[in-house]
């Protein structure tokens, strides 16, 4: 477990399921990565993110003094299949309250101080402005601007 100001970030389990599911069926949430997801496609993704693997950690972030489930925030290989990618998924009502950003912090810091790892990439579509200046806010550099599922995706990256 991982905790900031007045988050607790959890290591995904089974128990999670539903609470997770609400991020892959909100078409807000979803309008940015590629539109909501099928029952039976959530099903196989929440099993396959269950399953150990040394490419890929998620946690789910939760409000530190009541446990009120906020959003789902990853470190997975990236499209490259070289860097390692941190993405996050968060319900809109805890948009725009600096949830995303101390809880995305951690775990940059998280892969920057345990895994050691040299650097890392987040992927949004160039259209999420709140996304990309919560990531500038954090510290990262857009470094390239690339075509993928049907729109231009903004490449940022930062450096340990």
């Amino acid at each position: 477990m991982l905790e900031t100001l007045r988050c607790r970030l959890d290591v995904l389990k089974e128990a999670d399921y539903a609470e997770v599911k609400q991020l892959y069926t909100d078409e807000k949430v979803r309008q940015y990565l590629g539109g909501t997801v099928s029952k039976a496609a959530y099903k196989d993704k929440f099993s396959a993110m269950l399953k150990p693997d040394a490419d890929s950690l998620y946690w789910v972030v939760r409000q530190k003094h009541n446990g009120e489930f906020i959003g789902l925030i990853s470190l997975d290989l990236h499209h490259d299949n070289t860097s390692r990618e941190v993405s996050y998924q968060l319900l809109p009502r805890w948009w725009g309250c600096g949830y995303g950003t101390e809880a995305v912090g951690k775990i940059m810091e998280y892969a920057f101080t345990v895994l050691k790892l040299p650097m890392l990439v987040a992927e949004t579509q160039k259209a999420n402005t709140a996304s990309c200046r919560m990531l500038e806010r954090l510290g990262m550099k857009l470094d390239d601007t690339v075509v993928r599922f049907g729109a231009e995706q903004n490449i940022y990256g930062i450096k340990r």
